[in-house]
């Protein structure tokens, strides 16, 4: 049997159809968020955890699920994730406790790594004319699939409870577990080489990469100046300073450094950090304006059955961007893409700092947002890919995926910071607050957008010389 995918085989779908699987659980939080207060009787505060737990469970599962990814058993990898994610589902559905709910959203964590499985799966197995475009697409699915994953949460939330929702999610992965088992090819990879495990690198980025996230999801409630603040961010630092040292002098490290010496590497892994950051900033604070009350000055006063769909054009936009920058990509170079991406960002920040007073303004800031999401998302995996080794694509592409990560925490701890330090009347964000919070968005992705268009023109006079 031909063990190399062909354009009908369908393991394009099935793995895309995994990428899905884990926007769908990824999109299980944020809306929910309120239920899971009242349903535990835990503040709000408190609830947040849900949020907390997930985010740092696949932050330290995602550059480890990379590295084992680049080894010989790729599918077994991908359906001991699934399966993971399936326990964690279940254990959050039906939690008769807070700390049994907290437990399942950590199991839920490895959502987070699924991705670059699928893309080491891809590179593999699809033939190297259809590869590229396989990739681009598996790293928009995840970030275009919430878009769809939002309204899902919001409608079966809002119709019954927010348990059904983790329970869709749990069918969801299950349909998956049975479809990669049916279709990803079995046995190991015999392309693949057998390196040492670094376990040392892997404690020390948990450890280091755990502390820093900690310190920015909790710093906002901490206090930025407090002791435990400052103390674990330093923790962090060191650990994280550590990491670097012993990784620089491993010969197969968990995550080779030595690629962010490459220019479409490093560009590809700072644009993650702040775009990560300025989507995060988009995304939250466009759910808390739909759902804000019209008293605030900015609020739309949406049940949560339809907050979910303000998310929705996000999506629209960034499966019409996929689809395009397969196009323009043979014409004008993938690397063209990713500023493009960000100046179309850009825009939609402004957009959505200026424009947000009425429902639609909202939706078209998202559309843009999505078009231009998905022009840089699709861009940056292909030029990893492309700069790097096969058996480093894993792990770099990983790397890649947290840093995602990072740049999300960032944006979610600076705009909680904003938003506690700008309050309105009764507590609420006010609408200084939500205007700073949207500006500093937009100047993000206009920053980088400039700094990636310098970059571009200096390298194309550097070609012509």
């Amino acid at each position: 049997m031909n063990r190399t995918a062909t354009a009908r085989n369908p393991l394009v779908p099935t793995l895309v159809f995994a990428a899905l699987a884990t926007a769908i659980v990824s999109s299980l939080g944020m809306l929910l968020v309120p239920s899971i207060s009242q349903r535990f009787d835990v503040d709000v505060a408190t609830a947040q955890w849900m949020l907390t737990v997930n985010l740092l469970a696949g932050a330290v599962a995602t550059p480890i699920m990379g590295r084992l990814s680049d080894g010989p058993h790729k599918k077994r990898l991908l359906l001991a994730s699934l399966a993971t994610m399936f326990v964690g589902s279940v254990m959050a559905a039906a939690a008769p406790t807070f700390g049994v709910f907290l437990a399942g959203r950590v199991l839920q964590g490895l959502s987070y790594g699924i991705v670059p499985v699928t893309i080491a799966i891809a590179r593999r197995y699809v033939p190297p004319e259809h590869a590229q475009n396989t990739i681009s697409t598996l790293s928009v699915t995840v970030a275009s699939g919430i878009g769809i994953g939002y309204p899902l949460t919001g409608i079966i939330a809002g119709i019954f409870d927010y348990s059904f929702a983790f329970w869709f999610g749990a069918v969801f992965v299950l349909a998956t577990i049975f479809v990669v088992w049916k279709v990803v090819p079995s046995g190991p990879d015999g392309r693949a080489e057998q390196h040492p495990f670094d376990f040392a690198g892997s404690c020390l980025l948990a450890v280091g990469l755990g502390s820093l996230l900690l310190t920015i999801s909790e710093g906002p409630k901490w206090g930025w100046v407090s002791g435990t603040t400052l103390a674990l961010a330093a923790f962090s630092i060191i650990v994280l300073a550590l990491w670097v040292r012993v990784e620089i002098r491993l010969d197969h490290p968990l995550i080779n450094l030595r690629t962010l010496k490459q220019g479409e590497v490093l560009l590809a892994n700072i644009s993650a950090i702040a775009l990560g950051a300025a989507l995060y900033i988009a995304m939250s604070v466009s759910s808390l304006v739909a759902q804000a009350d019209t008293a605030t000055g900015y609020g739309l006063s949406l049940p949560v059955f339809w907050a979910g769909f303000v998310i929705f054009p996000l999506s629209v936009g960034s499966l019409a961007a996929n689809r395009t920058v397969r196009v323009l990509a043979k014409r004008v170079g993938m690397q063209v893409m990713l500023p493009i991406g960000a100046i179309i960002m850009a825009a939609a920040g402004t957009m959505l700092w200026l424009l947000h007073a009425e429902l639609w303004e909202i939706l078209l800031s998202m559309l843009v947002f999505g078009i231009g999401m998905g022009a840089s998302y699709a861009a940056m995996p292909a030029l990893i890919a492309r700069s790097v080794a096969t058996q480093e694509l894993g792990s770099s592409v990983s790397f890649n995926q947290v840093l995602r990560t990072v740049g999300s925490s960032f944006g979610t701890a600076i705009s909680a910071a904003i938003i506690a330090t700008h309050p309105g009347l009764n507590g609420e964000a006010s609408p200084e607050s939500i205007d700073m919070t949207f500006l500093l968005g937009a100047l993000l992705c206009i920053g980088l957008g400039v700094a990636l268009l310098a970059d571009s023109a200096r390298r194309q006079e550097k070609w012509k010389r």
